[in-house]
Parts: structure tokens; sequence; C-alpha cells
């Protein structure tokens, strides 16, 4: 992908919540709160962990992003 103006526009602009978008975002969100409570029920207190939740973060972070910057 080429990273043009247009695109820095796209994921440096802020992008109102539109339609049923904000019933989606809390959607991926629950479903990252439940898996991160898993994660931490299931797993010992470790940088292991850590990194686990981080990553469950930022995919809930990148979806959100894929339909706040894209539709």
């Amino acid at each position: 992908m080429t990273i043009d103006v247009d695109e820095l526009a796209i994921r440096f602009t802020y992008h109102p919540p539109r339609l049923d978008q904000p019933d989606r975002y809390q959607e991926i969100r629950s479903a990252g709160l439940d898996m991160a409570a898993q994660v931490v029920a299931a797993t010992p207190e470790c940088r292991e962990q850590s990194l686990a939740v981080t990553a469950i973060e930022e995919a809930v972070f990148w979806a959100n992003a894929a339909i706040a910057r894209r539709e």
C-alpha cells in the first residue's frame, strides 16, 4: 500500500461515528474484554500474559479503526 497524502489524511483525521458504527464498536470491545478476561483467568501473571492482553487491545483498536476509517 502506498502511503500518499490521501492515506495520511484518512489515518490522521477524526471520523465521527455514523449509523450503526457505535454498536459495532461496542460489540468488538465486549468481545475483546471477554477474551482478555479469559486470558487473565487462565494464565499466570507474567510478561506473556501482559503481552497477550496488549495484543487483544491492539486487535480491538485496529478492528474499530477499520470501521471508522474505511466505511
